[in-house]
């Protein structure tokens, strides 16, 4: 099962860019590697040579002492090596099975032999701990059982080193636990395991030695038990992140309530959920994956049906129908799925930022001249990095992304702001810039709502907490009493 592999003076340009900078170094087979740093920094392009879905443009891939330069990941994986893709590589509308064995069919004859790869299926998909049979469509399945269809399919290829791209990004802590059992098992196997992950406290718990990347560069590696989270993240970035959270303002005893939940109800998902948060609070939901949190919000911004439930903002009872007078109440929701839901990936930065308010650019003809004044001075106040202001917005980093996601849905200046998973896949620098943004916001006066899998993150932004089980409220906890523990022991049931 050994695979060594050693990268050797790597570089690789797009077109005039150079994104690798002659990245040297090694792995030794059967261990667990951590492969950090910030968007943008080179990791996700190495992978994919290492995978075969890019070539170098110069240096040399040596595997097992023998230069390689696959042709395509088909080669790659015959070499053992597969890379589960941080975005889902799955066809919606074919089954688990198909999936997993999609351009690797088991034949009997001329036929496809479905009954062995139901049968192969079931067993990779026990491994995984996913209960759920093989003819189900990919399409009804959530977004945390999709990631572990990824992982089963992976694992269907024989793999002797595993890229794990933020695999944990949907993933609840008991299915990140046994993901990481599956890990240790792997590696017990001599199976060379790459995890690439934002989250610090997985990487410390799960990893053998840390390799950093920054800028396209290799800039420092090291056996984690001998690394603090604070020097990783310090590494990552190249300068001092120790205060990551800003101070939290105390919220005003008369504070205006500027939302109001009472007795919402959403089929199949939420039971009399009721809750306000104040202008200048940071109010955040926790929860499992699949405790409601999302869909009650989708409901409130008309985005999903409810059968019941009152809505106040500012005061004032409101219908809500549709986004559009969401908006125009001044409540505005940022979803989780930010490629699918936040931003056109495939049109340029500013007419992302402008298509909620083009009213405000059109008098009546589209007025070009003040949309570039409003994305320049966007770029400026959410920090937003970008070489080129007429690039697309895919070719943006994921922290970049998200920033440009937030600052388009901050333009129609609303009070009540709702982030669904705000951080998710964005490195450590550019968490830091979101979580002081988001009490920018609320010292602003806004009110402003985190939906976050991270109780990390969480406890360090919020003033209080929600926490929903089942589609229920379960507690809503103040700062005397935003720990872990608490926040865990009323997800799962067990306070």
């Amino acid at each position: 099962m050994s695979l060594a592999v050693r990268f050797d003076d790597i570089r690789k340009d797009f077109g005039p860019v150079r994104v690798l900078h002659g990245v040297s170094f090694e792995l030794t087979p059967g261990r667990i590697y951590g492969l950090l740093g910030e968007n943008g920094a080179g990791k996700s392009t190495l992978m994919k040579i290492l995978a075969g879905y890019e070539a170098a443009t110069t240096g040399t891939l040596l595997i097992d002492g023998q230069a390689q330069q696959f042709a395509s990941s088909r080669e790659a994986e015959a070499a053992g090596i597969v890379l589960i893709h941080q975005e889902f590589n799955l066809a919606e509308h074919l089954s688990i099975a198909q999936n997993m064995y999609l351009g690797h069919e088991k034949r009997r004859g001329w036929l496809l032999d479905d009954a062995a790869m139901r049968a192969e299926a079931t067993r990779y998909l026990a491994q995984v701990g996913l209960k759920k049979p093989p003819d189900t469509k990919v399409r009804e399945l959530i977004v945390a059982e999709k990631q572990m269809v990824e992982i089963a399919k992976a694992l269907s290829r024989n793999a002797r080193l595993l890229i794990m791209d933020e695999p944990t990004a949907t993933l609840t802590p008991s299915e990140t636990e046994r993901l990481f059992a599956l890990m240790t098992k792997l590696k017990a196997e001599g199976v060379t395991i790459i995890y690439i992950s934002h989250k610090l406290d997985e990487v410390e718990h799960i990893t053998d030695e840390v390799i950093v990347m920054r800028d396209g560069r290799f800039v420092a590696r090291g056996a984690t038990a001998g690394l603090a989270r604070q020097q990783m993240a310090n590494l990552m970035v190249g300068r001092d992140v120790s205060d990551m959270f800003p101070d939290k303002a105390a919220v005003a005893a008369d504070a205006l309530v500027a939302l109001k939940v009472e007795g919402l109800v959403v089929p199949d998902w939420v039971e009399q959920l009721s809750f306000e948060v104040r202008a200048g609070e940071v109010l955040g939901f926790a929860g499992l994956v699949g405790a409601g949190r999302t869909e009650a919000f989708e409901a409130i911004l008309g985005l999903r049906r409810r059968s019941a439930g009152r809505i106040e903002i500012g005061g004032h009872a409101v219908e809500v129908k549709r986004p559009l007078d969401a908006m125009r109440h001044g409540l505005t929701y940022l979803s989780e799925d930010r490629k699918g839901k936040a931003l056109h990936v495939n049109l340029n930065l500013q007419d992302n930022l402008t298509l909620m308010t083009l009213e405000q650019y059109a008098h009546p003809l589209l007025d070009l001249k003040a949309g570039r004044v409003a994305l320049k001075q966007a770029v400026a106040d959410f920090g937003i990095r970008t070489g080129d202001l007429s690039s697309r917005a895919r070719m943006l980093s994921g922290g970049n992304q998200q920033k440009l996601a937030l600052a388009k849905f901050l333009q129609p200046r609303p009070n009540v702001i709702v982030l669904d998973e705000p951080t998710r896949g964005v490195d450590v620098g550019s968490k830091r810039d979101i979580y002081f943004l988001i009490h920018r916001l609320a010292a602003q006066g806004r009110a402003v709502i985190v939906i976050s899998s991270e109780l990390i993150e969480l406890i360090g932004l919020c003033h209080r907490v929600a926490v929903m089980r089942a589609g229920r409220l379960q507690a809503t906890l103040d700062l005397d009493h935003l720990t872990e523990e608490e926040l865990i022991a009323h997800a799962t049931g067990t306070h």
